[in-house]
């Protein structure tokens, strides 16, 4: 019998970023900033809806590099809280209900190809594109609905003002095309979502400078970073101690290793030892046998010697214990 060694036990990483910018471009950043803003602010009154963008979604455990960052996304049925990158096993196995991409040429062959088919794979249900240059998209906005495992484009529709909109089942909102701006709107409250310059606007003909807002905004912001940053700190105290605990696992495995090493040699030499000794008892019974048949054929114990190169003594003892 053979002991087979442990295997040694590794800690899988899923890193938070990859270091590259948030966005390829202004109006990129600018459109990731409203859509994740509205719709945050749609759904604020659920708290089973989590809104984010550019984020880490990690949809098989075990795999880091099985892994998309989509720009805005909705998830339902999960709590709404901050997360520094998202892993579908620690949260029921659900992934996005809703994707919107900020596209352009640079990213065609991704968001038009690569994208839709790895976004069909993990059951996104509608998958938009917002291209806001028109470098490619005519019209700039497309949406996909998932219908029986394969997309099927949402058909739009040409409002009088020459408003492209596009309803996302989904969401429960229109996403409008407004002298080429993306704009979210609420069918149900008749309500358009304006955006950073609009929200401006409204806010001095209501008397309230923006600065005052943006200073509000920052302290929120710095305060969410506040947090963000001891959530760091206390899940790099978790990683470290974790590693140590895994450390000391290796070790003691190690340590088993050895004592398993050390048994099957003994397990061998014992194997090897009674093999040995079952050879031996096997010769004797041969020789004692021959002995006998040369006994009945009436040869004296000399002869038997002789015949069969024994020591005579051997071949008495067989004699006088039979």
């Amino acid at each position: 019998m053979t002991i087979s060694p442990r295997p040694l036990k590794t800690a899988i990483v899923y890193p938070d970023s990859d270091g590259a910018p948030m966005a390829e471009s202004d109006p990129t950043r600018d459109y990731l900033i409203y859509g994740v803003e509205t719709l945050n602010q749609h759904f604020q009154n659920r708290e089973d809806v989590y809104v984010s963008g550019n984020l880490f979604i990690y949809y098989q455990q075990g795999v880091p590099s099985a892994v998309v960052a989509p720009d805005v996304f909705v998830i339902f049925g999960v709590p709404n809280h901050p997360r520094m990158s998202y892993k579908a096993w620690k949260e029921q196995d659900k992934l996005p209900d809703f994707i919107l991409e900020i596209t352009s040429k640079t990213t065609q062959a991704q968001d038009e190809q690569d994208k839709p088919i790895k976004y069909a794979h993990l059951g996104v249900k509608e998958y938009f594109q917002y291209d806001p240059s028109s470098d490619y998209l005519k019209p700039c906005l497309k949406g996909r609905r998932l219908v029986e495992g394969k997309y099927q484009e949402i058909e739009s529709t040409l409002l009088e003002d020459e408003t492209v909109s596009i309803y996302s089942a989904v969401l429960g909102l229109e996403l409008r095309i407004m002298a080429g701006e993306l704009r979210f709107y609420d069918p149900s409250t008749d309500t358009l979502y304006p955006n950073y310059t609009e929200m401006a606007v409204r806010l001095k003909q209501m008397g309230i400078k923006l600065e005052v807002t943006e200073n509000a905004l920052l302290q929120s912001e710095n305060a969410r970073i506040e947090a963000d940053n001891a959530r760091n700190e206390a899940e790099n105290a978790r990683i470290e101690a974790e590693n140590a605990r895994i450390e000391a696992e290796n070790a003691r495995i190690e340590a088993e290793n050895a004592r398993i090493e050390a048994e099957n040699a003994r397990i061998e030499a014992e194997n090897a030892r009674i093999k040995a000794e079952s050879e031996k008892q096997e010769i004797r019974e041969r020789l004692n046998q021959a002995i006998k048949t040369l006994q009945n054929l009436g040869l004296t114990q000399e002869e038997i010697a002789t015949t069969l190169n024994l020591p005579l003594a051997q071949v008495q003892e067989y004699c006088t214990q039979g």
